[in-house]
């Protein structure tokens, strides 16, 4: 069932590395490996994975972990850029590039609290049969 709630939260975590990937390209951590870029493809791919896999419950809750962790990485290699990146008060150049991640792992937290919620309400329905 693609219209549970648990969806919504996923879709709008895949939302959120989808506007990273596009606001994130001025990005350089590194001249020779995209990292961002790549990080921000793997997260569309696990989300629509996730999403996808509505059957298997338990495999949404790995996959979104997952999601979960590579986006704290991105936000730790964010930081990292931050920090490093030149401007100050006569050149602001500093982005919202951290914010997409911290957004992404809020809704991911949401969405498996609720895919645990509707796994105890198939284990207690097969209770009572």
């Amino acid at each position: 069932m693609l219209q549970r709630i648990q969806t919504i939260w996923t879709l709008l975590a895949v939302l959120a590395a989808v506007f990273l990937f596009i606001t994130g390209q001025d990005v350089v951590i590194s001249d020779s490996i995209p990292l961002l870029n790549i990080g921000s493809i793997l997260l569309v791919i696990i989300g629509a994975l996730s999403i996808f896999s509505f059957k298997n419950r338990k495999r949404q809750i790995l996959l979104n972990t997952i999601s979960i962790i590579i986006n704290v990485l991105l936000i730790g290699v964010l930081a990292y850029w931050l920090l490093n990146l030149s401007g100050g008060i006569q050149i602001p150049e500093k982005g919202i590039e951290p914010i997409f991640p911290l957004i992404a792992v809020i809704c991911l937290l949401i969405a498996n609290m609720y895919i645990r919620k509707d796994e105890r309400l198939v284990k207690s329905v097969d209770r009572l049969r």
